[in-house]
Parts: structure tokens; sequence; C-alpha cells
């Protein structure tokens, strides 16, 4: 096989996703999954806990995997009920459009001393008349793995043994460039931004200083406009251009410092002669700005998650935004959690999942794109959106809280 060409330009995209045992996820297998992904489901049909399997494992590479085991409140309440056996999660992935498929797998479990990593293996095919081939398994903290830009069979596998069952392989080993496909992992799961933005936290007042990303909150907005004006301010000047699209009269947006050395957010509406704070501004404007800011950035991280960016938002601003979606996943992989017929309007029928409850308690998905008849649907010009208010879809009735695919109707106090 020749050496494949690694381009920056291009991210890894994941293909593929399979949960099992984590909350309401009993056993979840998402396949073809698209550079934009949108997840669509009533209240409590489970798309916060998809979103946060993301969450989950990108902290166990940032904080370890007892601090996000722990913040989750343990076995208790992440394994799914009336379940027994470790939490899985696996995902399929390529580094390049035309590489290999990588699969990572990742088994936890628990101890009365706590969490422990069960298995944990990395598996691809990197000929295609070969066969599948393991270059990283590990099992309760001690493994092998085979380095190299193309690890296969005939290499010799180095034996390693973890300080602690509790560490990741992929995250330990992936620090070493000696294992460049662990350490494209590593990489590419730790570079994630997953996004809870509020529009109060926007209007804050931080320490001056510019910040290239935003954070999950969006608390650093200013920071991330004064790094923009003075790094990209092309890219600036792109934002605001597509904001005052979509906010009537906006004029400007400035991160001014003050004495102290603060920094003041202000937006400038015509025909105004001064700028009003950023905390007197509409929610829906500070939250436009913000998730522009994101699907701007200069240097993307190569995963965004977003949740319910309906919120604050006019409705009529949702299509677009769906729009600056599909085009910002040209350089990240977007996964969007949404229950806005409005924003789903402005999708492809390959993009949705719709997400259900069945009738045990559990979250099942489907994509649109299989559903029979929404194709014809859509060739003939409906709108993803209406036809699920519209009851069309045959599951996650959008009026309460779970539908399963044969009409039964599952209540839930909450999402697991």
């Amino acid at each position: 096989m020749s050496k494949p060409n690694r381009s920056r330009q291009f991210v890894p995209r994941i293909e593929y996703l399979r949960v099992k045992n984590y909350r309401a996820l009993r056993a979840l297998e998402l396949k073809k999954i698209t550079p934009l992904t949108v997840f669509l489901g009533p209240n409590g049909s489970g798309k916060s806990t998809i979103f946060d399997v993301f969450a989950f494992l990108s902290e166990c590479f940032s904080v370890g995997l007892r601090k996000a085991w722990d913040k989750r409140n343990r076995f208790r309440e992440l394994r799914s009920r009336g379940s027994d056996g470790p939490i899985v999660i696996e995902l399929k992935y390529r580094e390049q459009p035309r590489d290999p498929i990588i699969t990572y797998h990742l088994a936890i479990n628990e101890t009365t001393k706590g969490p422990y990593v069960a298995e944990e293996w990395l598996h691809w095919q990197p000929n295609q008349t070969g066969k599948p081939f393991k270059f990283l398994d590990f099992i309760e903290g001690a493994g092998r793995v085979v380095s190299g830009e193309i690890p296969d069979e005939q290499d010799e596998p180095i034996y390693e043994q973890l300080d602690s069952s509790e560490m990741l392989a992929v995250n330990t080993l992936g620090q070493f460039a000696k294992h460049p496909r662990v350490s494209a992992l590593r990489r590419f799961i730790t570079g994630w931004y997953l996004s809870y933005l509020s529009a109060d936290n926007t209007r804050g007042v931080p320490e001056a200083g510019p910040q290239e990303r935003l954070s999950a909150t969006g608390d650093n907005l200013p920071n991330v406009i004064q790094y923009l004006k003075e790094q990209h301010p092309d890219r600036l000047e792109q934002i605001l251009h597509t904001l005052s699209q979509r906010v009537p009269r906006l004029e400007k947006v400035e991160a001014e410092m003050m004495p102290d050395g603060r920094l003041l957010l202000q937006i400038k509406d015509a025909p105004f002669a001064h700028p009003i704070l950023a905390k007197f501004a509409s929610d829906g404007t500070l939250k436009m700005l913000a998730y522009l800011t994101v699907l701007y950035d200069p240097e993307p991280p190569q995963l965004v998650g977003i949740e319910e960016p309906e919120n604050h938002l006019h409705p009529r601003l949702l299509p677009e935004l769906a729009e600056e979606c599909r085009s910002a996943s040209a350089h990240t992989q977007l996964m969007v959690t949404t229950h806005s017929p409005f924003f789903v309007n402005g999708l492809k029928a390959e993009e949705l999942w719709i997400l259900y409850r069945d009738e045990q308690g559990y979250t099942q998905a489907q994509r649109a794109a299989d559903m029979q008849g929404i194709p014809e649907f859509m060739e003939n010009g409906a709108q993803l959106g209406d036809l699920w208010m519209e009851g069309f879809f045959k599951v996650g009735d959008p009026l309460i809280n779970s539908g399963g695919p044969k009409g039964k109707v599952l209540l839930s106090t909450r999402e697991e």
C-alpha cells in the first residue's frame, strides 16, 4: 500500500457510531453518518444523551476517565437501567477520503475501587486484499501496539503495561510520534468542540486578551472578537456581514478595552450614533454572533457539537443557520441536536436522524432517508420539518415525549 496523502485540508470523518449500555442508549447504532448530522426528537427522546457520549469520550481524553465518570454519578446513573456489562462506545472514521476505515472500540466497566478500561482496540484493513488487523489491543491496562505509518500484521508488536487500568491506551501512547495512527486519533478526539452556548454567558466582561476559540459556554466571546480583529480581520468582516443579513440594521460589533483591563463587547445599530453594550443586546443577536464565530473559525476544530441552536433565535433564521452549518461541514464535522422543525426544514434527508423511545424505554434512531415515502415527498418539494410536524415520520411524534414505530406512546420523566 502506498503512503497515504495526509493533507491538512481534510479532517477525519466519523461514519459509524455504536453505543451500548449508556443511559437510554442501551443498543444504538448509527450508520452512514454524514459531515453534517442532526439528531431530531421530542423532549426525552435521547438527543442530549447522544451529545453527552461525545462529551464523555472527549473528557476521558482531556481530564481522565475517573473525573468524567464521577461527573456523571458513575455506573449508578450512567449504565442503562436493567442492564449489566460494560459501557461500550465504538466509532468508525477515516483520516482521509480514500484511507481505510479505522474502528475505535472502548469498553468501560467498574469495580468497588472505581472505573477501568475493560477493553480498548484500534482495527483497520490497510490493504484491500489483506485481513482486518488490530494494531492496538489492550485489556485492563496491558496489551500490544504496532507502530509505524501503516501498521500491519507483519510488523513486530510492542507490548506495554500502563500505570493504571483507568488510563486510555490511545490517550497515553498517542503522545508518541512513533505511533502516528494512534496519535492521529488522540489529536482528533482532544480537538473536539462541544458547545453549550448561553446568551447570558456572552454578556460578560472578561479580562482582555485575544483567544482563538469560543469556550463551551460562550463567556469569552469578546476575547474571540478581539482575536479575529487582530489576526483575521477579513474573517471577522465576513462574520459581521453575515450577521447583518440576519439582524436588520446591525452595523458594527466591537470589543473595546476598559481602563481596568477588561473587555466590553459593544454592538451598533443604524441609525443610532452610539453602540450599546452587549448586555443590552437581544439574546438572538448574541447567540447568532457566537454561532458564526464557531462556524467561521479560521482553524476549525475537527468536530463541532451544537445543542439546540434554535433557542432564542427567530424561526426564520433557522433554515439559513442550517445552511451555514452545511457550509462549515466542508472543513469540520458537525453534530447538532434540535427539536425545531424550522431548522430541520433546511436539511437533506440523509443528514437527519429521528430519535424515539421503544417499548422498553430505550432510544432508537432512524435516518429520514431510510423512511418509507420520505425521499419521494422531498422530491416533490416537501420539507423535512413540515413532514415531521404532520406525522409522516411515524416515530418521534413532536407533541409527545416518545412515539414507537407501532404508535405506542412512552412517557418519561427524565432523559437518561
